[in-house]
């Protein structure tokens, strides 16, 4: 992250880095563009608007596409450390977790689950903490195991409270 600059991302690319300053005019909005990127793409990949089923399938969806690209997950949690340290990046940051909850929010009020309040929030946080764990532990059994059971939790508050548990 640090080390990005205009001369590398062009030599990567395979165009002039006068292209890639010109296009998007700071280091700042280079990432800014690559984030919005990688999270359009991880949410599109990964079925997390599907995360309103819940089960073994989504969970397999959402591991297999982390284990095929799983520098898009990298990069997106390395923006999020540098968001502690880089006042610039932490709006690039609050964006991502708004696409990302709101996507879970949007998912889970298609089951019909009431999601005003923190549940979107915490439903996400869980998967995000598990795919953190998936990438660095890489024991995708036991992962795999957790998304289901994130997904159990829900059914059964869903269950005993109806869709008003959420809240």
């Amino acid at each position: 992250m640090r080390g990005v600059t205009y001369r590398s991302v062009a030599a990567r690319a395979g165009v002039n880095h006068a292209l890639v300053t010109h296009h998007f005019g700071s280091i700042e909005g280079l990432l800014a563009a690559t984030m919005e990127w990688s999270v359009q793409r991880s949410i599109e990949e990964t079925g997390l608007a599907g995360i309103a089923d819940f089960d073994e399938a989504f969970a397999d969806s959402l591991i297999a596409t982390v284990s095929a690209e799983p520098e898009l997950q990298l990069f997106q949690f390395e923006m999020i450390l540098e968001s502690r340290r880089n006042p610039q990046i932490r709006a690039m940051v609050e964006r991502l977790y708004a696409n990302y909850v709101g996507t879970v929010e949007e998912a889970l009020s298609q089951r019909g689950l009431d999601t005003s309040g923190e549940a979107s929030l915490a439903i996400f946080a869980a998967l995000d903490g598990l795919m953190l764990q998936f990438l660095t532990i890489s024991d995708a059994t036991k992962i795999r195991s957790a998304v289901t059971q994130v997904g159990r939790l829900i059914s059964a508050l869903e269950a005993t409270n109806g869709p008003a548990a959420s809240k």
